[in-house]
């Protein structure tokens, strides 16, 4: 047995010195290679000072280029700009990847894995100086000051490349209460706003767009000038993972709300104060095949409903008419609906014949992120490249399918050598590359980047904004549903003594008649979030995703329904996904539908503070079987469902399902 135990711990000395080795080395590798980069980096841009108004002297040429000089048209900028490139810094224009910061705002110069997706992020100067890239998008939440010096960091980074090309840098949207990767990043100094099916439940506009212009200035405080937002999906099929992502399953609804969330973001044109939007995903996301998100194989997309054109009508009335900026496709390959069944981003008849002839835009589109290369974490595979329909394609052909469809942009990829190679060797003409790198360049200019890129820690001041905070909140409260009511239940007595789960420990000990016994409690508070199978997983990334069956094993009902069954029980549900759970619900005394409001709010509704107004945004279904007979392309057309899209309660009111 001795010796057993000594050849594990030899085995596990082993793997720790291997693992130590490892990061050993990739930290001496980046180091090196940082070093090499800074010396490829020229001067800092002189300012040219001329009739007493100072210019910016990005490509350091002792005299006023026409890109440099803000008087000029953004077109004869533009155009002045791209006669000086080569075709390095036009192919760099067109790939945006993930990046990390460094922990007080400097420059993160050695390869990473400490992130949400567990995936290897290059060094910032590996990006700017030698693959000439100028997008980016982070994860992290850094302290604003961090942020604000990091901007800084590599803004100055840029602007010792040869033609001081600045950097945008993207993010997913910030401003949810939870962290939930692929919908929201925590981001705790932002103001905190309810889910977006939440702002579907609530169905204002004016409070859609009055977030737009909040989230704006609170981006704009710490340098994000490009939001990977707003979806314009439709969550058809309650299966996907993303649902929480989108403005729920009616597409009216869903037009109403992204153009609104477009212009408060980027006003009624783009200017040095805009945040620009990307929508996604074109031509809509919502029909899973199975649910089974399309990030990762099979990755298909179902009409069995024929109802392709609905999924376009949030683009057509919502994100069009906003002039939103720019368009991300999906992943997936929209089965049957073009001559070639490839995901979207490499079909053609959708990106030219679609988007550009048929809706005119005119504007960047950036594929989603990882179409091209698998994604590797050191030697597990963390999510194989997202080339469906075109597996068969070696990368650089995958490059060249997608330039051809009309994409201009690359998300999750840093491989610009391959689109040289591609122009190079004459499979894509320069001229074609040309149409890309000047809508790129456009927007940057419209952002007024080229002329100040730089930011002040005076304006962080905005996180201390009472009202930015206070408008989150009211999102949060409207944003709650009253699905069940018995008897009149709520809104519970002040003096109601109640145990609460699921609630954090904080907010629970602030509730005053909370208590820790449940033979004390009058009543049960029970907070749920949106069940999902963990055993879905097929990938290493796809384990951060909540997917596969809507309803609890039998093994957590049975004890859910033991605990409902003790003592009446107020049931609030984290609608991340539309749950199934009849029988829950059929125990329980009240049941509340949940947008991810704070725990505080949710009490407060339910002893009365405010009265519920909140209409649920996608139907809830009756059993898993309702959502396997359902069509993936068509809104609410489970049968017989749990409640019905609309529907909601208020105080003292039997039904309300009017919008």
């Amino acid at each position: 047995m001795k010796k057993v135990f000594k050849a594990l711990l030899y085995i596990v000395l082993t793997l720790v010195v291997l693992i130590i080795g490892g990061f050993l080395y990739l930290y001496i590798s980046s180091s090196s290679t940082s070093k090499n980069n800074m010396t490829e980096l020229g001067p800092e841009a002189p300012t040219l000072l001329i009739d007493s108004q100072p210019y910016r002297d990005l490509n350091k040429n002792g005299k006023l280029d026409v890109y440099e000089d803000y008087r000029q048209p953004v077109e004869a900028r533009v155009n002045d700009l791209l006669s000086q490139m080569n075709i390095e810094e036009k192919a760099g224009l067109m790939f945006i990847t993930m990046t990390a910061i460094g922990n007080v705002g400097e420059l993160s110069e050695t390869k990473t894995i400490t992130n949400p997706y567990g995936l290897p992020f290059e060094s910032n100067s590996t990006l700017v100086v030698k693959k000439k890239m100028n997008h980016v998008n982070t994860l992290q939440s850094p302290e604003p000051k961090a942020l604000v010096i990091w901007n800084n960091n590599i803004q100055k980074l840029a602007e010792r490349t040869r033609l001081g090309i600045p950097v945008t840098h993207a993010t997913d949207p910030r401003h949810g209460v939870p962290n939930a990767p692929g919908a929201s990043i925590f981001t705790p100094y932002f103001s905190k706003w309810c889910s977006y099916p939440g702002f579907a439940a609530i169905g204002d506009t004016v409070l859609m767009r009055e977030f737009g212009d909040i989230a704006r200035q609170e981006y704009l405080a710490v340098g994000y000038r490009l939001t990977l937002s707003p979806m314009a999906d439709l969550a058809t099929e309650p299966r996907w993972w993303r649902t929480n992502g989108t403005f729920g399953e009616d597409a009216e609804m869903s037009a109403k709300l992204t153009k609104a969330y477009i212009v408060g973001f980027q006003g009624d044109s783009i200017t040095n104060q805009s945040v620009e939007c990307m929508v996604k995903h074109f031509s809509g996301g919502g029909p899973q095949e199975d649910g089974i998100d399309s990030h990762f194989p099979p990755g298909r997309q179902s009409y069995p409903g024929n109802n392709f054109d609905y999924h376009l009508i949030p683009f057509e009335k919502g994100a069009f008419p906003a002039n939103v900026a720019q368009v991300m496709p999906y992943y997936g390959i929209p089965v049957g609906q073009t001559s070639e069944d490839v995901g979207f981003s490499y079909n053609k008849e959708i990106i030219t014949g679609m988007l550009r002839e048929k809706y005119h835009f005119d504007g960047i589109v950036c594929t989603d992120w990882g179409l091209v290369t698998d994604q590797n974490i050191l030697w597990m595979e963390g999510k194989p490249a997202s080339a469906h329909g075109v597996e068969h394609l070696t990368e650089i052909e995958r490059v060249k399918k997608i330039i051809d469809a009309g994409c201009d942009m690359f998300g999750g990829e840093a491989i610009p050598d391959l689109v040289v190679e591609l122009v190079k060797s004459g499979q894509i003409s320069e001229e074609r590359i040309n149409i890309s790198a000047k809508r790129i360049l456009r927007e940057k200019f419209k952002l007024g980047l080229f002329d100040n890129p730089y930011l002040t820690e005076e304006g962080i001041s905005v996180f201390e904004n009472e009202l930015f905070e206070e408008k989150g909140r009211e999102s949060q409260r409207r944003s709650l549903v009253l699905l069940k009511n018995e008897n009149n239940i709520l809104p519970l007595a002040k003096t109601t003594k109640v145990y609460l789960q699921g609630f954090n420990e904080e907010e629970s000990k602030k509730c005053a008649g909370a208590t820790t016994e449940i033979k004390n409690a009058d009543v049960i508070i029970l907070k749920l979030n949106a069940p999902y199978d963990p055993d879905a997983a097929r990938y290493l990334v796809e384990k951060i995703f909540h997917q596969g069956s809507l309803e609890f094993s039998p093994k957590e009902k049975d004890e859910l329904l033991k605990l409902i069954q003790t003592k009446p029980t107020i049931t609030v549900m984290n609608l991340e996904r539309p749950a199934v759970f009849p029988e829950i619900n059929a125990a329980s005394k009240a049941v509340i539908g949940d947008f991810s409001s704070q725990d505080d709010i949710i009490l407060d509704l339910i002893f009365g503070q405010f009265t519920p107004t909140g209409k649920l945004p996608f139907e809830l279904p009756s059993s898993m079987e309702a959502v396997l007979n359902q069509y993936e392309d068509m809104p609410y057309d489970s049968k017989d469902p749990l409640y019905p899209y609309g529907f909601g309660l208020t105080y003292n009111e039997k039904i309300n399902t009017n919008r």
